[in-house]
């Protein structure tokens, strides 16, 4: 069989490039500013669709091509594989806390979805973003304070880009009420789970990063700010981080000590959040991060009629060895 052409060659040893530059960028963490943080959430995407320019350095035989296309789409594979995650032994018995997400979508979300959710998942407490007065008023009415008779809710600076708030609901009662810093609210509220212990709850809603190179800067200081887990009281993060593993900004927030609840499970690569309408993209955007002492029982994705995030709900068990 004769050689390809050479410009086949060339432009086949030149087509993975992009892949190539994506690779290095997510193994080394190094995406700064817009719009490569944004970009770099559609990595699983990037990785599904690097067969093509190795493919094509195959076809056109350029032996140069096909390494680096090879290369790219082997180290993109296994970003994508390393979000999942790795399951961690059964925590101990302990006092069981069922947790879960919920983004409002600007208060849209019928009230009725939320206390479904609620009341089928038996949840104990809920963390909520996107919260609107008048959102507020129909989940009352709705029954969601039979459920879950303790509220934080932080209501909307004026002027926020989502006009809404955040909030807990919870099963038990609820002291020590706080806002952690950021660009929208970020309600904190510690709740008495059995004899004495107590857990912090925060619900995270921290800026998207889609827009600009602004947005990006808020977005990393959103997620700079969150606090890390400390002897003092075992703490949860849950919400709408608006970032995916395959960003460092997350990664560097799990490194300060927080362990994933679905990553514990080996579903951290399970999509939370996609368009209403549309069936793709899928992103991994809502997380539940838990102090490492809090062992993880389950975690499971739930959908929400008129959300575009999926629940996260997350069993978490407090070991007798934490207390």
């Amino acid at each position: 069989m004769r050689p390809r052409p050479a410009p086949q060659r060339r432009w086949a040893a030149v087509a993975g490039l992009p892949w190539a530059v994506w690779a290095v960028l997510r193994a080394a963490g190094a995406e700064r500013g817009f719009p490569l943080v944004p970009a770099l959430a559609f990595t699983p995407h990037a990785a599904a669709s690097a067969v093509l320019p190795l493919a094509a350095a195959v076809v056109a035989r350029s032996r140069s091509g096909a390494v680096v296309a090879g290369l790219a789409a082997a180290t993109l594979a296994g970003a994508v594989r390393s979000n999942r995650g790795t399951p961690r032994p059964a925590p101990p018995a302990g006092t069981t806390l069922r947790i879960a997400t919920v983004s409002l979508r600007k208060g849209l979300v019928p009230a009725a979805s939320v206390v479904d959710l609620v009341r089928r998942e038996v949840v104990d407490v809920l963390a909520a973003q996107e919260l609107t007065p008048d959102a507020e008023r129909q989940l009352r009415a709705a029954g969601l304070g039979e459920l879950l008779p303790h509220g934080h809710v932080v209501p909307a600076r004026p002027g926020s880009v989502v006009s809404g708030s955040g909030a807990i609901w919870s099963r038990l009662p609820l002291h020590a009420l706080g806002n952690v810093p950021g660009e929208f609210e970020q309600p904190s509220a510690r709740l008495r789970v059995d004899d004495g212990l107590e857990v912090e709850m925060v619900s995270v809603h921290s800026a998207p990063p889609a827009t600009s190179p602004g947005a990006v800067r808020t977005w990393a200081a959103d997620l700079a700010t969150l606090p890390r887990p400390t002897p003092d009281v075992l703490r949860v993060l849950a919400g709408d981080f608006n970032a995916t593993w395959d960003h460092a900004a997350l990664r560097a927030v799990l490194r300060r000590g927080w362990v994933d609840a679905a990553r514990t499970l080996g579903l951290g690569s399970t999509w939370t959040w996609r368009p209403l309408r549309l069936p793709l993209p899928r992103l991994v955007l809502d997380h539940v991060l838990v102090d490492p002492r809090l062992g993880v029982v389950s975690c499971s994705f739930v959908a929400v009629p008129g959300s575009d995030h999926r629940s996260v709900v997350v069993d978490l068990v407090v070991p007798v060895r934490a207390r």
